[in-house]
């Protein structure tokens, strides 16, 4: 499965600033892990900015 390049380089910049996680680290994720990291992460930023 493939996908836009776009959207790596997003999940990868999004990672990296909230969990101070290296490139190699992020991008030895499988896609569904890192899709998951990705979707806790925003929940919590989400919670606590107050929008949930």
């Amino acid at each position: 499965m493939t996908y836009a390049a776009g959207r790596i380089e997003e999940e990868v910049a999004y990672l990296a600033y909230h969990f101070h996680w290296g490139l190699d680290d992020i991008l030895d994720l499988e896609h569904a892990d890192r899709r998951a990291y990705v979707a806790q992460s925003a929940a919590l930023v989400e919670r606590a900015e107050g929008k949930q």
